[in-house]
């Protein structure tokens, strides 16, 4: 963590206020490190100086929902810009626009959530993987853990912001293996020649926020960016299927097929659809 950048949340907060100060973990429980907070007169003190009076204390400790930061005052990791984005301090956090959370948490934790991914399509050392959707990063993170170099496309700005201040996100520009490409993927995918991936995960926002990337215009553009024999993992939900007797993956499946792609079935656990090009 860069010196001076603290993270605070509602549970530390109340931790503070029961001790009177003491230690907690100021990175969101991406390490086990703890740091000592003093509690004076005029308020909590955090490792940069920083005071952090009672009252916003107070403030943090009763909101459950969100992420605040310290970076020489107080603010909360959230954007208003059309949209309202903020973190959520799940664990490793997720991200919430306009109220709808972007990773799985019942359930799941988005860290398993996104080892489940890329577990659908087995990415190997020195193998080439595209991460269609980069949210927060964490599907990209875990295929270049297991050694292969990332191309990551995120169209906005807003979430890139996000996952510039998320701890949990830092192995997206630090890593080494991560290349960040902030573009709209429906157009990004058609500068990549043929052939230039092993594998492809593509976990796009909900079907009624970007449609294209449900389309087999988009899917026979994976098809034709994958080496013959290459992964892909759709991850595509189950939006209406408990109640309404919707099969999304059905049409998901058969537009795959369309684009040419084979041997296409369900991942249930991962609710998505894996095939081969």
């Amino acid at each position: 963590m860069r010196s001076s950048f603290f993270f605070i949340t509602s549970r530390d907060a109340r931790l503070l206020f029961l001790s009177g100060g003491g230690r907690v973990n100021l990175d969101l429980r991406r390490t086990g490190r703890t740091w000592l907070i003093r509690r004076t007169d005029e308020g909590f003190v955090f490792p940069d100086g920083t005071v952090v009076d009672e009252d916003t204390m107070r403030a943090i400790a009763e909101d459950e929902g969100s992420v605040y930061f310290i970076r020489g005052g107080v603010y909360k990791a959230a954007i208003r810009a059309g949209h309202y984005y903020k973190l959520v301090p799940t664990i490793p956090p997720t991200i919430e626009i306009d109220g709808i959370r972007m990773h799985r948490t019942k359930g799941v934790d988005p860290g398993k959530d996104a080892r489940m991914k890329v577990d659908a399509v087995a990415p190997k050392e020195g193998e080439t993987v595209l991460d269609t959707c980069m949210g927060l990063g964490y599907t990209a993170i875990e295929a270049a853990r297991r050694g292969a170099y990332v191309i990551t496309v995120e169209r906005d700005e807003n979430v890139l912001s996000l996952a510039r201040i998320n701890p949990w996100s830092r192995e997206l520009f630090t890593g080494g293996r991560i290349q960040v490409i902030q573009g709209d993927v429906f157009e990004v995918v058609k500068r990549f020649k043929d052939r230039s991936f092993d594998a492809v995960v593509h976990d796009p926002p909900r079907f009624s926020l970007a449609g294209e990337l449900y389309g087999r215009a988009f899917y026979s553009q994976l098809h034709r960016v994958l080496k013959p024999g290459g992964r892909l993992f759709h991850y595509v939900g189950n939006p209406g299927g408990r109640y309404r007797g919707k099969d999304l993956q059905k049409g998901v499946m058969e537009r795959l097929r369309e684009a040419g792609f084979r041997k296409v079935r369900r991942v249930r656990e991962a609710l998505g659809v894996v095939a081969l090009r």
